[in-house]
Parts: C-alpha cells; sequence; structure tokens
C-alpha cells in the first residue's frame, strides 16, 4: 500500500528537502504540499492524503490550529498527522500531542526517522523524536493532573497494554512481551481508546504518565 503524504511548511526549501527523502521510498507518495496552515486544510480535502507532515509555525493559520481542525470530533476518515519543527518547547509538545499529532519529530532528527515516523502514523503507530520524549514524559508525569481512580475503568489486561505502549513499544512488541497475538492488543488498544475517549495511542500512553500509571525507571 502506498502512503499518501501532504508535506506543510512555509519554508519551501524544507518542503523541497523532505519530498525528495520521501520519494526516494517506494512506498511513499507526496500528493501536495502546502505553505500555510490555510492551504493545509484546502489540500487534505482535495487530496485526501493519510499521513500531514507538518511545520507549528506557518503564516495565516498556524500548524496547531491546522491539526485541531483536521483532527476535530466528526471529521469523517482525517488524516494522521505528524508534526515536523524546530521548536522543541514543551508547550507546542503537549498541545500537537494532545491535539490529535500521531507523531512529534525536530527537522534535525534525521531521513531514517522521517520515514520511520509516517509509516508509523500510517499504520496507526505513534513515534516521538527521541531527544524529547523523556523530557515530554516527565512533564507529563509532573503535571498534577492525576486521576488514578480512572484506572478502574480498564481491565488487567488493557492495563498491562497501555503500559507497554506507554514505554513506546509497538504493536508486535506489545503482543510479544504480553504473549498475545497482534491483533488482541489492536482489540485492546481499540477498547482502551473507547474508554478513555482517546484518539490515538498518544494521547493512551500521555494518560498513562499523566495518571502515574508508569513511571520513569
Amino acid at each position: 500500500m502506498t502512503i499518501r503524504v501532504l508535506i506543510a511548511d512555509d519554508q519551501i526549501m524544507v518542503r523541497a528537502g523532505f519530498a525528495m527523502l520521501l520519494a526516494a521510498e517506494d512506498d511513499i507518495e507526496v500528493v501536495a504540499e502546502a505553505a500555510d496552515g490555510l492551504q493545509v486544510l484546502e489540500l487534505a480535502e482535495r487530496y485526501r492524503p493519510d499521513v500531514v507532515l507538518m511545520d507549528i509555525r506557518m503564516p495565516h493559520l498556524d500548524g496547531l490550529e491546522a491539526l485541531s481542525r483536521l483532527t476535530r470530533p466528526g471529521v469523517v476518515d482525517p488524516p494522521k498527522v505528524v508534526v515536523a519543527t524546530t521548536f522543541d518547547d514543551d508547550e507546542y509538545i503537549q498541545r500537537a500531542l494532545h491535539g490529535g499529532a500521531c507523531g512529534f519529530l525536530l527537522k534535525d532528527s534525521g531521513p531514517a526517522l522521517l520515514v520511520e515516523a509516517i509509516r508509523a502514523a500510517a499504520s496507526g503507530e505513534a513515534l516521538v523524536s527521541p531527544a524529547i520524549t523523556v523530557r515530554l514524559l516527565q512533564s507529563l508525569r509532573n503535571s498534577g493532573r492525576a486521576q488514578s481512580a480512572a484506572h478502574g475503568v480498564l481491565s488487567g489486561r488493557e492495563l498491562e497494554v497501555v503500559r507497554l505502549v506507554a514505554r513506546g513499544l509497538t504493536n508486535s512488541e506489545i503482543a510479544d512481551a504480553a504473549f498475545i497475538s497482534v491483533g488482541t492488543v489492536k482489540t485492546h488498544l481499540s477498547n482502551v481508546q473507547t474508554k478513555l475517549g482517546a484518539r490515538n495511542r498518544v494521547e493512551i500512553a500521555a494518560w498513562a504518565w499523566e495518571t502515574g500509571l508508569v513511571d520513569r525507571r
């Protein structure tokens, strides 16, 4: 299956660089490029990409607002969004992930991580740049918004899967660790999303850290 990608960045050289890197992959096709957030919304509607690779700071409409509109409740078959930026501010990261992003990369993360993030998003996984993961999770753990009572909503097996998701494991790795099939992992995650009202596995991981379900050991 070919992954259809929309690239959104206000710098033409950045768009060209991303497009060149992604075009070298047999399973990825760049279908459109946008220079600002308004173009993102227009081109996403026109081309129906599987993944939007988007900067945060763009003119007319920034990436965070474009993200919230692309993933707002009621949108039919919304694209997956991977945020790629030079800004690693904690507030941006948390707003992007809570806004429905399926990944967050710094632009200097390298081509391999970029391609991996696109593929992960398309397959329902999520990837956050290792350069910011530890700091992000620590800030979530110390956010003071713990909701331990919510743990009772999930079954024991679901909590086990959520802990592994929060550690950054893929579905295959979770299946191996929990001695269950990948299909069963997907079923558990679907049930967890419904129970928590989470839009994707990033929000599930964030919930796990915020509520103290996992620690930083």
